[in-house]
């Protein structure tokens, strides 16, 4: 069974539309007879007006599915603790009667007995050994206080049922726990009636009140059993239309915050990239140029080496392997040394021209073997 259609059916749907746009989007479409609104307990789409609309916070509370069943089974276990209300309160007002006109009635008993006790011989009952006229006559012989007694009593048992009822027919967990405190205390004393005699009245009566305790722990959740209330507002939450369009809008919408923060890592990432990917190629830059002012210095380098430098014994020739380089004189000077030199020695105090003390210094440091300057200079002008 449906309980969710079968309440729609008894009560009418229940449309609601919220004041937030995008929730309004989910809970209502277009038709060509004009806007439908989802009912929030069978879940089908009404076309019409909503029932309600607002803020989300004043939404409707609605009960569908199981929960519709365990309110009716609980509105069913109120009309029994309001039918115990009548019963006992209706004892507690004729005890009370009883106690002020008590000698009025005894005598009216009296009067009446006769007649009574015959019509019970005419159906067929023992007058003797009936328990009604063994109570009525033992109510007589009770005093007044005692009876003051048990009429209180009886009335405070009406007004305990009628509390139980009142909260069991609103659904109220107040009166889930009242009732289910209620009817465990009342349980031993039918535990022990039952121990006594047993009758179908009292069995019967023990049955309902040990069934209402243990489903009201047990559907209910009282007292931390099962998760106690928090699992009990959770499984009424999970039920809900409303809140689970609300859940699927609160998950699309952390859905498109992840991916826009991992979009936004993604750019960061590439643009890492791309700066580590500048850095590296500056870098390879860099180096490329080192390299090449390095083999631009080396290949300078290897050209001065190559290059030949002067010879000692004759301008512009290089000087044997393993001596020392010696400037390179002019052309000028060289010309004029060996013109000087064909002409014949220079006068006394006179400097050749073209000559220094460089050489002759020099010529000291040579060895036995090689040639003077002007052994040179005499070949080269021979030649």
């Amino acid at each position: 069974m449906d309980w969710s259609l079968l309440g729609c059916g008894a009560n009418g749907h229940v449309t609601f539309a919220p004041d937030e746009p995008e929730l309004r989007e989910r809970l209502s479409v277009t038709a060509r007879e004009g806007a439908a609104w989802r009912c929030l307990r069978c879940g089908t789409f009404v076309i019409g007006e909503p029932t309600s609309s607002g803020p989300v916070s004043a939404a409707p509370r609605v009960r569908r599915g199981k929960e519709l069943r365990s309110a009716f089974i609980l509105r069913l276990f109120a009309v029994e603790r309001f039918l115990r209300a009548i019963v006992f309160g209706a004892l507690a007002i004729a005890i009370w009667r009883f106690s002020l006109s008590r000698l009025s009635i005894e005598a009216a008993y009296d009067q009446m007995l006769p007649a009574v006790r015959s019509l019970l011989r005419e159906l067929g009952f023992n007058v003797n050994h009936n328990r009604l006229l063994g109570l009525i006559q033992h109510a007589f012989k009770l005093n007044p206080h005692t009876l003051g007694l048990l009429a209180l009593a009886a009335g405070a048992y009406a007004v305990i049922e009628i509390i139980e009822a009142v909260g069991l027919w609103l659904l109220k967990r107040w009166g889930e726990y009242f009732a289910m405190i209620a009817t465990s205390i009342g349980i031993p004393y039918e535990i022990y009636d039952l121990t006594a005699k047993v009758t179908w009245l009292r069995l019967l009566a023990f049955t309902i009140n040990v069934a209402l305790v243990v489903y009201l722990v047990v559907t209910k959740r009282l007292f931390g059993v099962r998760g106690g209330k928090k699992a009990y507002e959770a499984r009424l939450r999970s039920a809900s239309i409303l809140q689970a369009e609300i859940d699927a809008l609160a998950a699309e919408e952390a859905t498109r915050a992840e991916q826009a923060a991992q979009a936004e890592e993604a750019a960061q990432a590439e643009e890492a990239a791309q700066a580590e990917e500048a850095a590296q190629a500056e870098e390879s830059e860099q180096a490329g140029e080192a390299t090449h002012a390095g083999g631009a210095a080396r290949d300078h380098e290897g050209a001065r080496a190559a290059a030949p430098g002067p010879h000692r014994g004759q301008a512009g020739q290089p000087g044997p392997a393993g001596a020392p380089n010696q400037p390179e004189q002019p052309a000028a000077a060289q010309t004029a040394g060996l013109t000087d030199r064909a002409n014949g020695p220079p006068a006394p105090g006179r400097a050749e021209p073209g000559r220094t003390d460089l050489p002759r210094q020099a010529d000291t440091a040579r060895g036995p073997d090689q040639p003077t300057d002007a052994a040179a200079t005499n070949s080269s002008a021979a030649e």
